[in-house]
């Protein structure tokens, strides 16, 4: 059975254009994978989805594979371990070439993904299923750990003690098939996921540095620009235009000028709710109005003096997509701001889908 499911997504990775974080190899800097030289590295780092896009887009890394470990293997269901009724942790298990990318190099991209001071889960995701370890399965790796750890707690980035423990390796059992490659199966909900964890944020602001530094010199490219080139693949040429070159759709042209179901738009690059049909209505200009958005937090406003006039452009707060402009001419009665959309910066999600996407905490709106 796992066999078959390597196979089965070794060939999907290899087909696929559409992966978030594609590995991009030029020709004078690819290095040949030696399959008969792999090793294996293990790590807990939280949610087990989040580990796979930064480190499969690695030189050298084969595969990452969501695992389970501690626990028994008859309780290793995510069912029991998200409701916490094991102990099991969520784990990963590397699959790398260490003549391309070092058992070091491994460790050290682990602590950029983290939280390490956090000891009590990570992020959102609380309880001990989703902390941090190093599983190590000999003295030597045990030994680069430790030292890693060491050189990260003198370092002094953060003020708080550096907890992720270090462990001999444990029993570790394959997590469901769903999950394995989670972020290229659901692109959206794992954005959606991603950001609204906070991991995303606390990488920015605590890692982004060390990032830079780890990959200046191998052959994959900064987070933005391999997230620019898998746009440019799983976008259509309009909802690219958009929200990514601020540009403009034909009015009364697009998918959701005269939509009238309910439901909620979301960002449709990270699957963000940014705005609900209960707040939209007919303009008469031939594109998406609302008088406000779900949550005036999720967008942001900025002066465009483009084309000799001065506007307020809306961009969302997360994804930074361009959405298109706010105007002070809805009708009075209806607070008098018009959100004034494209829709090929949306996404809509009827409301009898809503709770199955995971936006049910949305339903109240209704």
């Amino acid at each position: 059975m796992i066999k078959y499911i390597i196979i089965l997504l070794l060939s999907l990775a290899f087909l696929t254009a559409c992966s978030i974080w594609a590995k991009n190899t030029s020709s004078d800097t690819t290095q040949t994978l030696n399959t008969e030289n792999l090793k294996n590295a293990y790590f807990a780092w939280g949610c087990f989805w989040c580990m796979e896009p930064f480190i499969e887009a690695q030189p050298g890394v084969e595969w990452v594979y969501s695992w389970y470990t501690w626990g028994t293997e008859e309780t290793a269901t995510y069912e029991l371990t998200s409701a916490k009724n094991t102990d099991h942790r969520e784990a990963v298990k590397v699959v790398y070439d260490p003549d391309i990318i070092s058992y070091a190099d491994l460790v050290e991209m682990f602590w950029t993904q983290i939280d390490p001071t956090d000891e009590g889960g990570q992020f959102n995701d609380r309880g001990f299923v989703y902390s941090t370890a190093i599983y190590y399965s000999n003295d030597e790796e045990k030994l680069i750990a430790q030292q890693s750890k060491n050189k990260l707690e003198v370092s002094k980035r953060f003020d708080a003690p550096i907890v992720t423990s270090i462990e001999e390796v444990k029993p570790f059992y394959l997590a469901e098939e769903y999950h394995q490659d989670y972020y290229k199966k659901n692109p959206i909900r794992y954005n959606a996921y991603s950001l609204g964890s906070g991991r995303k944020w606390f990488i920015k602001e605590n890692w982004q540095d060390r990032i830079e530094e780890l990959t200046k010199d191998n052959n994959i490219s900064s987070n933005k620009k391999t997230m620019n080139d898998d746009l440019k693949t799983r976008l259509t040429p309009m909802q690219y235009k958009v929200t990514q070159e601020e540009g403009t759709e034909p009015p009364f042209q697009n998918e959701y000028w005269d939509n009238k179901e309910d439901g909620i738009y979301v960002d449709i690059i990270d699957g963000t709710p940014l705005y609900s049909s209960t707040d939209k209505f007919d303009s008469g200009t031939g594109w998406p109005s609302f008088t406000k958005a779900i949550d005036e937090s999720l967008v942001t406003e900025h002066v465009d003096t483009r084309y000799f006039m001065t506007r307020t452009e809306v961009r969302s707060a997360k994804a930074d997509s361009h959405l298109w402009h706010i105007f002070p001419d809805a009708p009075k009665e209806l607070g008098g701001i018009r959100h004034c959309i494209n829709s090929a910066a949306l996404r809509f999600v009827p409301l009898d889908e809503m709770q199955d996407e995971g936006y049910g905490e949305y339903l109240k709106l209704f």
